[in-house]
């Protein structure tokens, strides 16, 4: 299994300071809906040419996209090398049903990241591994753009993964903003479970604390900044978060193992915390994706990151 995979659900750093209670709400950083642009859903920017970050579409780990309302996002994989998700994550799986698959290595897969252009303004998805492998600061000067341009960062949960990026060490040995003029939203419902209810969270109370004067904390069918709709899909943890801009559907860790669950959504990860809500937001958030048309990004999809 992948190293920072056996740690996922372990990890714990005696170093890491306590707590975060300089919060603000959705409600009070509210900016305007959605654009109302209908460019062409999902075309993808041609080789050679130049995207909106800035820079050939070419480089490695990253592929951009034009959205409906005329924003662009791009895949960034923050792993290195290729990632492929072990039988044994898929314990709901039976024998037969997982054999079908024909993927007797493990299921392709990804950690990705997404960021995404609209009206001049960077939002970014998640932020990766950081130091347990992350590529995503290499990504992103490749691609041409400053973390210091990021404005804002919406953050699907709390698994270290996806938030480890938002740190790194200073030259004292200190953990500092990695993004430093970023707001950070986190589901309310998410943040009060690292906090309070779930064990071994001294990373995650760290770096809430880190970014502790610009944290704003959202409710499930807020619209956020840019017309960013914060979604339910709880299960994989406990205020568990899709987000929808325009046509893209931003799913997290919906799923897993994306050759096998596309088809079974009942099978569950076994990183999934709740695994009964776990399939019934699968199931639920891939409807709602079939039903509106739109495309879905995810965390763990296999490169480069999308399906319709």
């Amino acid at each position: 299994m992948n190293k920072f995979f056996a740690i996922l659900g372990a990890v714990s750093l005696a170093m890491f300071a306590e707590g975060c209670s300089d919060t603000k709400t959705v409600k009070e950083t509210a900016e305007s809906a959605a654009p109302t642009n209908t460019a062409v859903a999902g075309s993808e920017k041609s080789a050679g040419t130049e995207t909106a970050v800035g820079t050939a579409a070419t480089v490695a780990g990253t592929k951009t996209i034009t959205l409906s309302n005329g924003a662009s996002v791009t895949w960034i994989q923050d792993n290195d090398g290729e990632k492929l998700m072990p039988r044994t994550l898929f314990s709901d799986a039976s024998d037969s049903l997982y054999n079908s698959l024909n993927m007797p290595d493990g299921i392709p897969a990804s950690v990705s990241t997404f960021l995404v252009n609209v009206d001049g303004k960077y939002i970014l998805f998640d932020a990766g591994l950081g130091a347990f492998g992350g590529q995503l600061q290499k990504r992103l000067a490749a691609l041409g753009v400053n973390p210091d341009s990021i404005g804002l960062i919406y953050l699907t949960h709390f698994h270290v993964d996806h938030i480890a990026g938002l740190v790194a060490k200073d030259e004292s040995g200190n953990d500092t903003k990695s993004f430093k003029n970023a707001a950070v939203y986190a589901g309310k419902v998410e943040y009060d479970a690292w906090m309070n209810d779930i064990p071994k969270n001294d990373l995650q109370k760290n770096i809430m604390s880190v970014y502790k004067d610009s944290l704003h904390l959202f409710a499930f069918g807020d619209t956020l900044p840019h017309g960013v709709l914060a979604m339910d899909a709880v299960g994989h943890t406990p205020g568990h978060t899709a987000f929808q801009i325009a046509n893209l559907l931003i799913v997290g860790d919906l799923m897993h193992g994306y050759a096998l669950q596309k088809d079974h959504p009942e099978i569950n990860s076994n990183y999934d915390m709740d695994k009964p809500k776990s399939a019934e937001s699968r199931k639920r958030i891939m409807q709602y994706a079939r039903d509106n048309k739109l495309l879905m990004a995810g965390m763990h999809l296999p490169p480069p990151g999308f399906v319709e």
